[in-house]
């Protein structure tokens, strides 16, 4: 409630609420995972703040991701979110003011549109941004094939990816359930990597590169399973 009210005055300037928010999210998010008995173990957390502003690229297995993202996420990082996420009480109503992009997936002309105005925000005050490409959770902590939209941001803007991977938070929040399983929280910062050279022709295999980067670094019970031939093609 107090971060609503104090973002409330900052209507006029989105990258104060951006900042605000980020300082909230450090706070909301470490406070939860506390609650649901995480104990997070993050190896290389200088890649986070130290390759600012970047493209920071994280996989999503469980509603714990959310908060461990907003709790890793550097100080200047613009969160993107679906619009669902704007129903939540309380939680949505922050989500509005914060200056944070929402995605609107079922509208993909209004999506390219929000990434464009966003990739432009970002890149007039070297903001950062923080995006898990699956687009949704995964049902079983499996890897899901990447969206483009962050390749297209990087494009635009020029920064480079920073993968981030989570491993395991499917496990201690499983979805659909509303108890916790207390354990290590494990979080694996890789190097970034330059984008200078992608090109919009190319976007799906650049996804497909940093996928593949993301998919390495993950427990064997968490990487990709192959997809079908006839799916791959």
């Amino acid at each position: 409630m107090l971060t609503l009210l104090v973002a409330l005055p900052l209507i006029p300037w989105r990258v104060r609420r951006i900042k605000l928010c980020n300082f909230y999210g450090h706070t909301v998010g470490r406070a939860v995972m506390w609650c649901a008995g995480a104990t997070p173990v993050v190896r290389h957390p200088e890649r986070l703040a130290g390759s600012m502003p970047a493209i920071y690229v994280a996989n999503h297995t469980s509603t714990l991701d959310a908060f461990v993202s907003i709790w890793l996420c550097p100080y200047g990082g613009c969160g993107v979110f679906k619009k669902e996420i704007a129903n939540i009480p309380f939680f949505g109503q922050l989500l509005r003011l914060s200056g944070h992009l929402m995605l609107d997936r079922q509208n993909k002309q209004k999506a390219v549109e929000a990434l464009t105005d966003v990739a432009a925000l970002v890149k007039r005050e070297r903001l950062g941004i923080w995006i898990m490409p699956e687009g949704t959770r995964s049902k079983d902590g499996r890897l899901l094939r990447f969206k483009t939209g962050f390749v297209h941001l990087a494009i635009a803007t020029g920064l480079p990816v920073v993968p981030v991977v989570l491993h395991g938070a499917h496990r201690l929040w499983p979805l659909g359930f509303p108890l916790f399983a207390p354990g290590p929280l494990e979080v694996d910062v890789l190097e970034p990597i330059d984008t200078t050279g992608w090109s919009e022709a190319t976007s799906a295999e650049h996804a497909e590169a940093v996928r593949a980067r993301l998919d390495a670094a993950l427990r064997p019970d968490q990487r990709a399973l192959p997809l079908p031939e006839a799916v791959a093609a």
